[in-house]
């Protein structure tokens, strides 16, 4: 960095430099983007601008891995389709079974027809993920969707967090299906909750208009992705392991966890047209989700 700002000084105009890897004071690595511009041409002072990771590293990592999420959901999909079939016939002859034995052999059939149903309750989550449909889109209020998860998680399993917002009153609405909005926000409201301590436990919602992201869109067209979501816990971070791809089928840090939770989230998010990231350290994660704006109302003014 000091000779990108020496260079600056000598006469260029500015200068970039990304995936600097920078020391922390704490002895951790984080790799960085550095850039640097002259500030007073007088003085010689220079203006250096340090951002973690370029938002171009995260979103092609994003979007890799919604290639691969789709591949292995159609895969999944369709095994589940096949599994479904001899489950629902292990579970009827266990029941036709139970009207044969006493109570005590019946604990056995019981097991069996428990079991099934929790296989089968699996195989529907899977079956979903693999749904190719896509949403009927219409203008939705991500605030009022954002509520309405808040609520319900305050009503539940997130009874124990303290709730922040911060929104940003003036975004225009999202094109999309607000109950499988409704879905991709509950579902991360119950791993920040689960992953916050059950006392001290707090959770920030955040919403922002932040222009400069885009992705290409069919035809090669650019996508502008300004509406940003954030929501950030202070558990204690995604395992290191497997930061990188949280967002992929099967992947998880939980015992008894099934993978499919963050993949389908990500699979909605993608649906969208929008992208999610996480980003996390101990003692803290934020997923940002980066969706387009509705437009008719624009064009219907404009008329």
């Amino acid at each position: 960095m000091l000779d990108m700002a020496t260079r600056v000084r000598g006469g260029a105009v500015s200068l970039a430099d990304h995936n600097v890897t920078l020391s922390l004071a704490d002895g951790r690595m984080r790799a960085v983007d550095v850039q640097a511009a002259p500030l007073d041409e007088a003085s010689g002072a220079v203006l250096l601008l340090i951002q973690p990771r370029s938002i171009a590293e995260q979103m092609d990592r994003t979007l890799t891995h919604r290639s691969a999420a789709r591949s292995v959901s159609g895969m999944a999909a369709m095994l589940a389709h096949e599994i479904k079939n001899p489950l629902a016939g292990i579970s009827g002859a266990a029941q036709l079974l139970e009207m044969t034995l006493g109570d005590s052999e019946r604990e056995l059939t019981t097991l069996i027809r428990d079991e099934t149903r929790r296989v089968e309750k699996l195989l529907e989550r899977v079956e979903a993920f693999g749904d190719t449909r896509p949403p009927v889109k219409k203008p939705v209020n991500i605030h009022d969707v954002l509520d309405r998860a808040r609520r319900a998680a305050e009503a539940g399993f997130a009874r124990h967090v303290r709730f922040f917002d911060e929104y940003d009153p003036s975004l225009p609405p999202v094109p999309g299906d607000a109950d499988q909005l409704m879905q991709v926000f509950q579902n991360l409201l119950k791993n920040a909750a689960e992953a916050t301590p059950k006392v001290g436990g707090v959770i920030q919602l955040r919403t922002a208009y932040s222009p400069g992201v885009a992705i290409a869109g069919p035809g090669g067209r650019r996508e502008s992705l300004p509406l940003l979501v954030t929501i950030q816990d202070n558990g204690g971070g995604v395992p290191a392991e497997i930061r990188r791809d949280i967002f992929e089928p099967f992947v998880t840090s939980k015992a008894a966890g099934s993978g499919l939770g963050l993949a389908l989230v990500s699979k909605i998010v993608a649906d969208h047209g929008g992208v999610i990231e996480c980003d996390s350290e101990p003692g803290w994660t934020v997923m940002r989700l980066r969706f387009p704006i509705d437009r008719s109302a624009e064009k219907e003014s404009k008329r």
